[in-house]
């Protein structure tokens, strides 16, 4: 259709006047640069879209070109290693093209089509075809083996299949007649719109955490592989940092890192880091298993509320190969903030603090694909979604953080006070939470300790009564406390001292296994049970300190390496002896 003409253009919204016969979320090329675009309000007077790059210098006048197809994803071979803009373009390539800004209308392959892989087909002809069916393999990394499967839709009967050989993205690989006697060619790559769910077999019960390394995460306040989480914070609480820890450090097979909105330099940051951090599983750079989109805050605001749905959409593609994939969005604030400006640009009626009245529809939407499922080829396979929070002057009651609580079951609430005394994580332990325990506590009880469950509530138990007692302590002193009240104390503060706080920069404690875990906090419970025992013998707690107990307990995360677990056995003699001693000395 060439025939469209732009009537008007307001920053990144473009309208054409009349009644057209494009599509809703129909992806068109916008003005003689061929800006991409996508519709979003249709009516019998107006249409208008949404430009995904910078509108500078279009006039009224210029063409519009339908594609009639909505805004889609490339998915093939070769996106992992790779960064891309919020719409699925890559940008190594387009600074081939274009230099270190990128230039109107380009538009690029997402992977590289002239590149071979060495391809082992695993289908003949002759064989029945239906979605999901995995028809090719290939090594897209040292990390990754690559599957081509049949797409949704393709049911049918093989009536030709290449050989085994070295093939790119674009060849045929597969034939197949369907049942109406169309004949369809299936290559490596396809296209898959990026606001429309991949489908899967169906979804299955959560039964098995994402381990991250992270104590106060993975004990306290687990996140499930196919669940959602939140990272709500101020500036400079670590939002960012700590997700660089979940991204390199949890047991997912593959990373999505989304960076929206968020300032270049932490972009730049992420692939250095990536780019010199040894994957724990291989040995080799933790980029051979991550994707990365980077729309930083001086990219068109537009294209920075499509990111989020590029990246769960290529998390999904991954999901269906069977592998389990986290995707970590910074943040969803900025995304929120596009939003805004678009709806205001759109002369929507504001609802709270001027985001529009579907602010929560859009987030349901991305969490909303977090799962965990038997794919279309029978694996069992999740997309896991952490998304950060930037709430303005720390304010958790805003509508971004309020609205998102709606869609998570895990809360990891970042604290000012907690960053400002430089205790990181900065998780503050009263107000996070996850709902996902009781469903994962069967498999901390079979792959831990029986007792892992009840050790983390009485754990949550003693932080909350240090908690009450800090309330005292303000009004009176700690000295005049009762020795039990002071026995809390000095428990509570090993455990965040020693277990909560976490140094991502030691070589040691930057992860932790989850039986390591385990064993630091049975340990200071243990020693905090023997105490309890001294205290009711009117041995006051001063001389537990005085013996140095305490902070030999919250050395051990540094002392005893996190593949000698026997060193926890040596330790525990050590504290007993001391703690004799005492018992000794006021017995006589």
């Amino acid at each position: 259709m060439n025939d469209l003409t732009i009537y008007g253009i307001n920053g990144p919204v473009v309208t054409i006047a009349g009644k057209t016969d494009l599509g809703m979320m129909e992806t068109v090329y916008i003005g003689k640069s061929r800006l991409i675009g996508e519709v979003i309000s249709v009516s019998s007077d107006f249409t208008t879209l949404q430009c995904y790059e910078n509108t500078t210098g279009v006039r009224p006048g210029e063409p519009v070109y339908s594609t009639g197809m909505p805004m889609s994803a490339t998915l093939a071979p070769g996106l992992l290693t790779g960064m891309y803009d919020g719409i699925g373009r890559p940008l190594k390539r387009l600074e081939a093209v274009s230099g270190h800004y990128i230039a109107p209308g380009i538009d690029v392959p997402a992977v590289d089509t002239e590149k071979k892989w060495q391809v082992d087909i695993l289908v003949h002809e002759g064989d029945k075809i239906a979605p999901g069916k995995i028809l090719a393999e290939c090594d897209e990394t040292s990390a990754i083996r690559h599957r081509i499967i049949a797409p949704p839709g393709a049911y049918g009967t093989i009536v030709s299949a290449r050989p085994s050989g070295s093939y790119n993205v674009t060849e045929p690989l597969v034939t197949y007649r369907t049942d109406e006697g169309e004949t369809v060619e299936i290559t490596m790559m396809q296209k898959w719109p990026i606001r429309r769910g991949r489908p899967v077999a169906k979804r299955l019960p959560i039964t098995e955490p994402l381990i991250t390394g992270q104590r106060v995460i993975d004990f306290l306040f687990p996140i499930a592989k196919g669940g959602a989480a939140a990272i709500p914070g101020g500036f400079g609480t670590g939002k960012t940092m700590l997700q660089h820890q979940l991204a390199k450090w949890s047991d997912a097979d593959i990373i999505v890192y989304v960076g929206c909105g968020e300032r270049g330099n932490e972009m730049t940051q992420v692939l250095e880091e990536f780019s010199e951090l040894h994957d724990p599983r291989t040995g080799r750079s933790m980029l051979e298993r991550t994707i990365m989109i980077a729309n930083t805050s001086n990219m068109p605001v537009a294209a920075r509320e499509a990111s989020i749905y590029t990246g769960v959409t290529f998390a999904e593609y991954y999901r269906d190969m069977g592998y389990n994939v986290a995707l970590m969005a910074d943040s969803t604030s900025r995304w929120a903030e596009a939003l805004r400006e678009i709806s205001g640009r759109l002369e929507e009626m504001p609802a709270e603090e001027g985001y529009p009245a579907y602010l929560p529809s859009r987030l349901s939407s991305f969490y909303e694909r977090a799962s965990f499922c038997e794919t279309l080829s029978g694996d069992k396979a999740s997309v896991s979604i952490i998304g950060a929070v930037s709430p303005q002057g720390n304010d958790f009651s805003e509508p971004v953080t309020q609205n998102t609580k709606r869609f998570i079951r895990c809360f990891w609430a970042l604290e000012k006070s907690l960053a400002y005394a430089r205790h990181y994580p900065a998780v503050n332990w009263m107000t996070s939470y996850s709902e996902y325990t009781l469903e994962l506590d069967e498999w901390f009880k079979k792959h831990v300790a029986p007792d892992f469950p009840a050790l983390r509530t009485h754990c949550s138990n003693l932080l909350q009564e240090e908690n009450q007692l800090m309330d005292i302590v303000k009004l009176i002193g700690a000295d005049l406390l009762a020795e039990e009240q002071k026995l809390v104390l000095e428990t509570a503060k090993a455990i965040r001292v020693g277990f909560l706080q976490q140094n991502a920069m030691h070589e040691t404690d930057c992860y932790v296994p989850i039986n390591k875990q385990y064993l630091m906090m049975k340990l200071i419970f243990e020693l905090h049970d023997r105490a309890r025992v001294l205290v009711a013998k009117q041995i006051p707690v001063s001389q537990l300190k005085e013996k140095g107990i305490y902070d030999l307990l919250s050395r051990m995360k540094y002392d005893i390496p996190n593949d000698q677990p026997e060193k926890f056995d040596e330790l525990r003699q050590k504290l007993n002896s001391l703690l004799g001693e005492i018992e000794k000395k006021y017995d006589m």
